[in-house]
């Protein structure tokens, strides 16, 4: 169902009341009224509003629109510059006189939680979210306590790019294949790369949603067997270990053929290849006598609000306003923001550009939801020791099985750390 901008943001200033807060501005207007009516009075209202520069036109229209929107509310805006991935650090100084409204990257939750600084939505903005999204994008603004913290407007993945005239739409599906006909490069020294592999062959994060924290992180049956195939690749004379750079580069200059990265590469590998860019959501890898599909972690950036504002009822719509089918179809034709909004995948522009498929389909079919509690600290500095001694060969043949216990122990001390 298709939420359009001015019933998502209706419906959440209608029930603004659930949030547990003074329902009036800053000046003290009347809130709605519980059929939904508009109050008899204009509401005044301050918000500060966070996002980064890059945002900073998009913001600027919403807030004009949201005004247009809403002649119920006078509100006063304040924009500072701060970017999602920076969120959480920055209300850190003082969640109190952090932002209104703000940006973040779903990584942080579990911090901005921890500080108090981020607000559940209410039920009918956790409605928009849940029709909007697809149960990924769901999962990844949910809380250990169930509730949605947070409004989804684009998601967080990687795939793979190629060269499309080495590799075949065919090819693509299959890591093996690619890797007898051309020349691959992955990050398996990176920290949030590497489970992909042992996602694809049964690993779980915390649960089957990512915030069960008891539950640890469980490599499943087949961690040995992912292993051992993971020194193969590392053995193999077409695999590149991609340090974050070598990827690109291998492209432009032809020695690689293909490289995993996010939309953010996007434009780069467009200019690199021309004619001969490709992508393609994650392939799939032999591990024994099987075939896996991997499986990215995935997560999303959202609006958040915090539960300090003094404003919570115009707080709550606009939250709920910039993440919006409406929004989230401006946020794409200014700056092409993919939408994670499931209604918006024939937007102009989207259908011919293949990295947008390639995260539609990597965060649809082949990814899993990034644990966004304080415990999945304790997964990253192993995983990149791990990482990095498959590729310097550290981890061979004669001990692989010794050294992926050992890895499995100290992920599973970490995590008890943690608890």
């Amino acid at each position: 169902m298709k939420i359009e901008w001015k019933k998502a943001v209706g419906l959440a200033a209608a029930v603004a009341m659930i949030v547990p807060m003074a329902a009036c501005g800053a000046n003290g207007g009347d809130s709605n009224a519980a059929d939904g009516s508009k109050p008899s009075e204009t509401q005044s209202a301050n918000l500060t509003v966070w996002g980064p520069s890059e945002d900073s036109e998009w913001l600027k229209d919403m807030e004009e629109a949201f005004g247009k929107a809403h002649p119920e509310y006078k509100v006063t805006w304040k924009n500072s510059v701060v970017a999602e991935g920076d969120a959480a650090k920055t209300v850190k100084t003082d969640p109190t006189a952090a932002a209104d409204v703000y940006m973040f990257a779903n990584d942080q939750l579990g911090d901005l939680l921890d500080q108090n600084a981020i607000a559940p939505v209410n039920d009918v903005v956790a409605q928009q979210v849940k029709e909007q999204n697809s149960q990924t994008m769901v999962d990844s603004v949910t809380g250990t306590d169930g509730k949605i913290y947070g409004v989804p407007y684009t998601s967080n993945t990687y795939f793979m790019y190629y060269n499309k005239d080495k590799f075949s739409a065919d090819d693509v599906k299959s890591l093996d294949t690619m890797l007898e006909k051309g020349k691959v490069a992955y990050p398996l020294s990176n920290s949030w790369y590497i489970p992909a592999f042992y996602l694809g062959a049964g690993m779980t994060m915390f649960g089957p949603k990512g915030t069960d924290a008891k539950a640890g992180i469980d490599f499943g049956p087949n961690a040995d067997a992912v292993s051992e195939a993971l020194v193969k690749l590392v053995a193999n004379p077409n695999f590149t270990n991609d340090d974050g750079t070598l990827g690109l580069a291998g492209l432009k200059n032809g020695t690689l053929d293909a490289y995993f990265s996010g939309s953010w590469d996007a434009a780069n590998v467009q200019k690199a290849l021309g004619d001969k860019y490709g992508a393609a959501t994650v392939p799939t890898f032999k591990a024994g006598d099987k075939d896996y599909q991997m499986k990215a972690l995935a997560g999303s950036k959202a609006i958040g609000m915090n539960p300090n504002t003094k404003a919570p009822e115009v707080a709550s719509a606009f939250a709920a306003f910039l993440g919006s089918t409406e929004a989230q179809k401006k946020h794409w034709e200014m700056r092409q923001i993919i939408p994670s909004d499931k209604t918006l995948t024939n937007l102009e522009g989207m259908s011919t550009s293949p990295y947008v498929q390639a995260q539609l389909d990597t965060i649809a079919k082949t990814s899993v939801a990034q644990p966004t509690i304080s415990a999945m600290s304790a997964w990253w500095t192993p995983a990149e020791t791990f990482g990095k001694a498959l590729v310097s060969k550290q981890v061979n043949d004669g001990n692989v099985k010794q050294k992926t216990a050992d890895f499995m122990a100290s992920v599973k001390k970490d995590v008890a750390n943690k608890q």
